[in-house]
């Protein structure tokens, strides 16, 4: 046992001693690389300046305020000509899930009295009928089919209105 302890001691140390061997040429190749000189940079690009210019001619339009006629469709589409959400009425559980998370996964009855079965993300199945509510945009369910689920979303329109958007919910979607 002690031989084999003397033999491996000995080959450890001859391994480590090798180790320390041989790095003067390393040496050497790092301070002739250091010494090159590196490749010549190409000049940095010139900036090109830009003219200002100052809009004070009282008939000229500054091009960051609205035209008139911007102003106008804004002013109509704020007076609630357009359709607007019922702020009143109570929001269904389903109004809570963004459309996109939702998932039909089935129906219930035939025709015009067929029911949806609609999976929210934690995995509990809701009944809907036409007229509930879906999504987080006021959707309202216009049709269901065997395989589909129509509704009509309320979106803003960016200038203070809304506006409608078809939407539907596919069987096996997600």
């Amino acid at each position: 046992m002690r031989l084999r302890f003397m033999i491996f001691s000995i080959a450890l140390a001859t391994g480590l001693g090798g180790c320390t061997m041989g790095r003067g040429d390393l040496e050497q190749w790092v301070t002739a690389e250091k010494a090159k000189k590196g490749a010549p940079l190409e000049p940095l690009p010139v900036v090109k300046t830009f003219e200002t210019f100052e809009y004070r001619d009282q008939d000229l339009r500054d091009p960051f305020s609205p035209s008139p006629e911007e102003q106008r469709q804004a002013a109509e589409s704020s007076t609630g000509s357009g359709p607007q959400p019922d702020q009143n009425r109570v929001r269904e559980p389903l109004e809570s899930f963004p459309l996109d998370s939702l998932a039909m996964v089935g129906t219930i009855g035939v025709g015009p009295a067929a029911e949806g079965l609609v999976k929210d993300t934690d995995g509990v199945v809701h009944r809907v009928h036409v007229s509930n509510y879906l999504g987080q945009n006021y959707g309202r369910i216009t049709a269901i089919a065997d395989d589909h689920i129509e509704l009509v979303e309320l979106v803003p329109n960016g200038s203070g209105g809304w506006m409608e958007r078809q939407a539907s919910i596919a069987i096996g979607d997600k």
